[in-house]
């Protein structure tokens, strides 16, 4: 089996980003259960030592909406590619 980069790519992209607009929703709408998440999420570690009461800034978001996308593009293609070049040795 082969997987076409791209596609592998724009799909883990496409995840992550649906990923990253609910957490920020919660960030918006229900912080405190974002913090428990984060704070379940990270073995218990005591987030309330860092964590900035105010939301984000809009163009705080918009970057990281940005960023976090594009990294999650280069990792499924990079998954992909990796894949299919190991998948030729075997």
């Amino acid at each position: 089996m082969k997987f076409k980069e791209s596609v592998l790519a724009n799909t883990l992209a496409i995840v992550a980003a649906a990923y990253y607009l609910i957490c920020t929703l919660l960030v918006f709408l229900a912080p405190d259960l974002y913090r428990q998440f984060a704070q379940s999420w990270m073995h218990g570690v005591d987030v309330t030592t860092v964590w900035n009461r105010q939301p984000p800034a809009i163009g705080t978001v918009l970057f990281g909406f940005i960023t976090f996308s594009i990294s999650a593009w280069i990792t499924g293609y990079f998954i992909a590619a990796t894949y299919n070049y190991l998948a030729k040795k075997s």
